[in-house]
């Protein structure tokens, strides 16, 4: 198959969250995460987004801070099925995924904002396409290969047979949902805080695309699909019709009791047109299934879309995420932080100019809801040097319808997703350190919702990293990570697929405060 590039093909693959995090949502939102993975309990600046009850342990006064990572993503999707190609590499690169967040504090009170894309935010290329959609092509070329002989001898030897398949594929698809989030903080009592906020996420999904020059080949050549379903389209009627009325023969003879529908098949002529068909049926109401499913298939191939496909649309929304916090400071050596965010109720709306696929119709509204996710975490100091940090994330995903399958069946969650993380942290002066993390994810999807499109694996992330305060005022984070994820199969009928990930994040941040 000659595929040019297929980016974000289905709406779900777009929304997927780029990096760390749930189904959807990226946590990745600082570069202290990204060298240390473990934030949770976090009193920095970025406690913003993973704690923001903890700002309260900040110094009065304002800080504000801007982090930017570029992030790298492999997908590998491979199957045995019966296709041009079996291994479809999807390469995901984003060269800026900005995050800033800004805390004024004084005294019990604070006030903090925050920025970042909590969802999507890239664009994955399969140069090959993807093997839903090659399927499709390949289905309509086996439906017409299967019936060669039928062609053949309705035309007099004119028609030839279909041995392959060929197309262009051109897909883009970009989603981001950006999220600006603002909140207050403030002391309950010297060990005690608590924050009430609020995050605002402006969404939109793009796409656009073509499928284009769909060929058939055949013993004669290749020639357009269309073309090919125009020759045959007369024999598929004819064919067709004939087992439309034979089907509805046999099942009023069975109603009337004419015939047992359990009996074995006498009819020579019946015969003849199961053995045409290479079914070996060989009773009366086993043969009434086989030509009732033919007819139904014969006819989606006769009305298969062969020619050219264009896609321009683009999906519009906005969610708010009501979020609540609370830090414990028991003492100088630990600090304790949780935080809850509410289900995002999300509605997009889609702005279509054209869609010859049929799958975004102008003016139609998706439900995309974003999990609602249980944050807490614990930093403990060791030594006076060495500081450890342990991290939960739970996200409530079997609260969230995620859409249906190809097949027109609901998603299944069976588990909520959840991550484990730790981090240590070693201060070799005032103003240099040196961290390293780890985290284990464990997807919490079924078999059933894995896709070619949209599927979630459980994976292992490791992060390292340094931080350098170059003044009192001044604060440099870098870090790098690296996850690996866990093969996930899925059966289908004739064929298996394996779906597979890898992904490496580079991250830089700066934070600047003003103390009063």
């Amino acid at each position: 198959m000659k595929s040019t590039t297929l980016l974000f093909v289905a709406c779900l693959l777009g929304m997927q969250s780029v990096f760390a995090g749930g189904l959807l949502t990226n946590a990745n939102q600082s570069a202290q995460y990204i060298r240390m993975l473990s934030r949770n309990a976090s009193t920095d600046l970025d406690a913003v987004y993973f704690n923001p009850a903890g700002v309260m342990e900040m110094q009065n006064g304002f800080h504000f801070g801007f982090h930017s990572q570029t992030l790298y993503q492999t997908r590998t999707i491979t199957t045995t099925a019966p296709l041009n190609n079996q291994e479809f590499i999807g390469e995901l690169e984003v060269p800026v995924f900005p995050s800033a967040f800004a805390v004024y504090k004084k005294d019990k009170l604070a006030f903090s904002l925050g920025f970042g894309p909590n969802a999507g935010g890239g664009s994955v290329v399969f140069d090959e396409g993807i093997p839903s959609f090659e399927g499709r092509i390949a289905q309509m070329a086996t439906g017409y290969g299967m019936l060669a002989d039928v062609f053949s001898a309705a035309s007099g030897g004119q028609i030839p047979g279909v041995t392959g398949y060929d197309s262009d594929i051109a897909f883009e698809g970009q989603s981001v949902f950006w999220g600006f989030q603002l909140g207050m903080s403030t002391k309950v009592n010297e060990m005690v805080s608590v924050y009430g906020g609020v995050r605002v996420l402006p969404s939109v999904n793009t796409y656009s695309g073509t499928i284009a020059n769909i060929q058939a080949i055949t013993a004669a050549g290749a020639m357009p699909a269309s073309q090919y379903q125009g020759m045959v389209k007369p024999v598929l009627d004819g064919l067709i019709g004939t087992l439309n009325t034979t089907q509805n023969n046999l099942k009023t003879a069975i109603g009337v009791g004419a015939l047992d529908g359990d009996a074995a098949i006498e009819d020579p002529q019946l015969l003849q047109v199961l053995g045409m068909l290479g079914s070996d049926a060989s009773t009366y109401g086993e043969a009434v299934g086989v030509l009732e499913a033919t007819e139904g298939q014969l006819a989606q191939l006769n009305n298969s879309n062969l020619l050219d496909q264009e896609l321009d649309t683009k999906q519009k929304g906005t969610g708010f995420t009501p979020i609540f916090g609370v830090n414990i400071s028991p003492n100088d050596r630990l600090n304790i932080g949780a935080k809850y965010e509410f289900q995002t109720v999300l509605k997009l709306t889609n702005e279509t100019k054209v869609d010859d696929t049929g799958l975004f119709p102008d003016k139609a509204e998706t439900r995309t809801d974003i999990p609602a996710i249980l944050m807490v975490g614990l930093d403990y100091k060791l030594t006076s040097k060495l500081s450890s940090s342990v991290s939960f994330n739970n996200y409530f995903d079997k609260g969230v319808n995620w859409g249906r399958t190809m097949s027109g069946d609901e998603r299944v969650i069976e588990d909520n997703l959840w991550e484990v993380s730790l981090g240590v942290q070693y201060d070799f002066s005032d103003r240099f350190a040196l961290s390293a993390g780890a985290m284990q994810s464990t997807t919490g999807v079924s078999e059933q919702y894995q896709s070619d499109f949209s599927y979630s694996n459980s994976s292992n992330s490791f992060a390292a990293g340094l931080q350098w305060k170059a003044t009192k005022q001044l604060t440099l984070d870098a870090g790098v990570l690296y996850t690996t994820y866990t093969d996930e199969d899925k059966a289908f009928p004739t064929y298996t697929e394996t779906y597979d990930k890898e992904n490496i994040a580079i991250a830089i941040g700066l934070q600047y405060s003003l103390f009063k």
